[in-house]
């Protein structure tokens, strides 16, 4: 079984590949889906997925899927169940198994994420359903006073007992501590939080006896806050991420995927790219996790109608194939001449992660 963990942790980030993130909650895509002006029901949230995850020559770049409760429960046109529509097309369905963020007792404007409760069952049930790995999110808050020991410490004994029960249901898991964007602190806060919180992550996973080969890390990039008067370089990003990798994350973990946290799809595609071809050792492999930065194309390009349904597979399979390249170091700008790209480099969207 260990061995088995293994394979699919560096299956999911073989050379050129990264995970497509569609696992939003329904009031999530619901807020997505009324800013276009397109009404959500089971049905349209359906027939947006199988556009996502039908998308011709998707597999070549990235290799599995989050997907969340509703649409693990779903089928395609077909009556497929979408984990295996995805698993034939050779890209691995994955599951988010948190049940969001909530208040943190005896703090203010912080968040602990739950779920642990009968989780053990839960994971069971969703590998009998054919998900091979899972995905727990915790989020932290940066502002002069924050994050506080308290909040580092839940989420992270959080994580390091979701990571523990993944593995004993033979499920990779998939470990996110998102430094959010949000607040005006500067890239150095940012690094030096970003560090605090992988040091008290890892010492959880080993506390909790997981196995860090069999597992992958969902962190932020280290960049300043979105209301940072000094915006970050690309290189800036670059230089600071990769340094705070190097002194906090294992070697034994087989690969970092990031988040894109609100970035423009652009951005989050340079950034990576950036990142990846910075000098130096880089013993785990550096790709993507990406939520709005490949589908916010996508969404804007299908806007709820049938006959943009190819439309949005094209604008997603671009974003794709771009965040493949930067996965490897190769992205340029002139891989931009393709379908539907969102708004300009710098613009930010506001929807909230679940």
């Amino acid at each position: 079984m260990a061995d088995d963990l293994r394979a699919a942790a560096e299956m999911l980030v073989a050379d050129g590949k990264g995970i497509l993130a569609a696992d939003e909650t329904v009031p999530t895509l619901t807020r997505r889906f009324d800013t276009m002006g397109i009404e959500s029901t089971e049905q349209s949230r359906r027939t947006y997925r199988e556009m996502l995850f039908a998308a011709e020559g998707l597999a070549e770049f990235i290799s599995g899927v989050i997907l969340q409760d509703e649409t693990i429960r779903q089928t395609s046109g077909d009556g497929v169940p979408f984990s295996e529509f995805l698993a034939g097309r050779g890209i691995m369905p994955g599951i988010k198994v948190d049940t969001g963020a909530k208040a943190l007792a005896g703090s203010r404007d912080e968040h602990v994420t739950e779920g642990l409760d009968g989780l053990r069952d839960h994971l069971s049930e969703y590998r009998s359903m054919g998900a091979r790995f899972a995905k727990w999110r915790a989020i932290i808050r940066i502002s002069d006073a924050l994050p506080s020991h308290a909040c580092v410490s839940a989420n992270a004994h959080a994580l390091g007992r979701y990571a523990a029960l993944c593995q004993e249901q033979n499920l990779v898991p998939i470990v996110e501590p998102e430094v959010l964007m949000a607040g005006a602190h500067t890239i150095q806060r940012c690094e030096e939080v970003t560090g605090m919180v992988l040091r008290a992550v890892f010492q959880a996973l080993v506390e909790q006896g997981v196995s860090l080969e069999s597992m992958l890390l969902k962190p932020s990039m280290v960049i300043a806050g979105s209301e940072c008067a000094h915006r970050s370089s690309e290189q800036d990003v670059a230089t600071a991420t990769l340094r705070c990798l190097r002194r906090h994350v294992p070697a034994a973990v087989p690969g970092t995927v990031f988040l894109s946290g609100g970035q423009e799809d652009r951005a989050a595609t340079a950034h990576l790219n950036t990142i990846n071809q910075q000098p130096g050792p880089k013993p785990w492999k550096i790709s993507f996790s990406y939520g709005r930065a490949l589908q916010d194309p996508a969404l804007e390009a299908w806007h709820g109608r049938k006959e943009n349904l190819e439309a949005g597979r094209r604008a997603l399979c671009h974003r794709a194939r771009c965040n493949s390249a930067a996965s490897l170091g190769t992205y340029s700008d002139a891989m931009e001449a393709g379908p539907a790209r969102s708004a300009s480099p710098g613009h930010r969207h506001h929807w909230h992660d679940d």
